[in-house]
C-alpha cells in the first residue's frame, strides 16, 4: 500500500476530527493546561465559535478549496494526455460545532434522535473513472519507496523513476501533485493540519479537566434517573445498545430527548466550551508566529482557489 497526503479540504477535515487525542505540534512543547473560564449558560452548540476559528477556512472557502485542488490534479493529468475529470464530492456537511459535544439541540433530537445528519443516509461514491493502467500511474503515482516529497518545489526535483507518453510522474502522481500545489508551493509551509491537532489538543485536555469529569458524572447521574447508563456525553449509542438502524427509532429519540436535557440542566456544555476556548487562546499565545503564517498562507491559498477555479 503506497502512502498518500490527504486529496481533498473534507479529508483533511475528516482526518482533523479523528485527532481528537493527539498531541498538538509545535515548536515549544505541549499546550500548558490553562484554568477554564466561568462556563457559559450554552444548550445549543450549533453556533460557537473559538480562538482558533481565524486560522481555518469557512465552509464556504473549503469548498472552493476543494474544487481547485481537483481542478489542479487535472491540469496535471493533461500533461500526460488524460482527460481526468474529478469525481463529483458530495456536498460537506460543514464544519460547525453543532455535534461537537454530542447532541445539544433539543428539536434535533426529538425528531430524528441519534440518526446522522438529521436522518439523511450519506451519498454513496460516485464511480471511479477508467483511466486504464497508464493513467492510475500517472493519477497516482509508483509506489514510494523513499521520502515523499513534502512540496512542490521539492517533488519537482525528485525522480520517481517512471514516465507516460514521455512525460515523468511526480511521487505521488497528480493526485499528490494538486495537493501540493494548493497547500505546500514552497518548502518550509505549515502542516496542513497544524490547527486542526491544536484543536484536537484543546478538546482532549478539555475533556479531562476536572471542572468538566465533575460536569460529565453529573450529566451520567441524570441519564442514569431516567434507565440510561452510559457516561460518554459524545457518543453514547454503543452504550446504550442502540445499532445504526435503531439509530433514528422511538427508544432513540427518547434516549436522546433526555441527553439533551440532562446537558441543559448540568450545563455541561458551557463547562467543557469554557474550558475548550481557555486552552485554545493558550495555544493560541505558544503557537502565536505558526499560526501568523498559517493564515497568510491560507490567503495564499484562498486566492489561489478563486484565480483557478475563475
Amino acid at each position: 500500500m503506497r502512502p498518500r497526503a490527504p486529496h481533498t479540504a473534507a479529508a483533511l477535515l475528516l482526518l482533523g476530527a479523528a485527532l481528537v487525542t493527539a498531541c498538538a505540534p509545535g515548536e515549544t512543547g505541549p499546550v500548558t493546561p490553562a484554568a477554564p473560564a466561568a462556563p457559559a449558560a450554552v444548550t445549543d452548540a450549533a453556533r460557537l465559535t473559538y480562538p482558533l476559528d481565524g486560522y481555518k477556512p469557512t465552509d464556504e472557502e473549503s469548498r472552493g478549496i476543494e474544487r481547485a485542488q481537483a481542478l489542479l490534479t487535472a491540469d496535471c493529468m493533461q500533461r500526460f494526455g488524460f482527460a481526468y475529470r474529478p469525481p463529483e464530492q458530495p456536498r460537506p456537511a460543514g464544519t460547525g460545532t453543532a455535534s461537537r459535544y454530542g447532541l445539544t439541540d433539543a428539536p434535533t433530537a426529538s425528531r430524528y434522535g441519534y440518526a446522522p445528519r438529521g436522518g439523511a443516509r450519506p451519498p454513496g461514491k460516485a464511480p471511479a473513472q477508467d483511466l486504464g493502467p497508464s493513467g492510475e500511474l500517472a493519477l497516482g503515482g509508483p509506489p514510494v519507496g523513499g521520502r515523499i516529497p513534502m512540496s512542490l518545489a521539492e517533488s519537482e526535483r525528485t525522480d520517481s523513476g517512471r514516465r507516460v507518453n514521455g512525460v515523468k510522474v511526480p511521487v505521488g502522481g497528480c493526485g499528490r501533485e494538486g495537493f501540493l500545489r494548493m497547500y505546500a508551493p514552497r518548502e518550509g509551509a505549515v502542516d496542513a493540519l497544524f490547527v486542526f491537532r491544536l484543536e484536537a489538543e484543546a478538546f482532549s485536555r478539555a475533556r479531562q479537566d476536572a471542572r468538566v469529569a465533575k460536569a460529565v458524572a453529573q450529566w451520567s447521574r441524570c441519564m442514569a434517573e431516567k434507565g440510561y447508563r452510559t457516561d460518554d456525553p459524545v457518543s453514547p449509542q454503543q452504550d446504550l445498545g442502540l445499532s445504526a438502524d435503531a439509530a433514528g427509532g422511538p427508544r432513540a429519540v427518547a434516549a436522546a430527548v433526555q441527553d439533551v436535557a440532562c446537558k441543559e440542566r448540568t450545563r455541561l456544555v458551557g463547562v467543557w466550551y469554557a474550558a475548550e476556548v481557555g486552552f485554545q487562546e493558550r495555544a493560541v499565545e505558544q503557537h502565536a508566529e505558526t499560526l501568523t503564517r498559517t493564515r497568510s498562507e491560507l490567503d495564499a491559498r484562498i486566492r489561489l482557489a478563486a484565480a483557478r477555479n475563475g
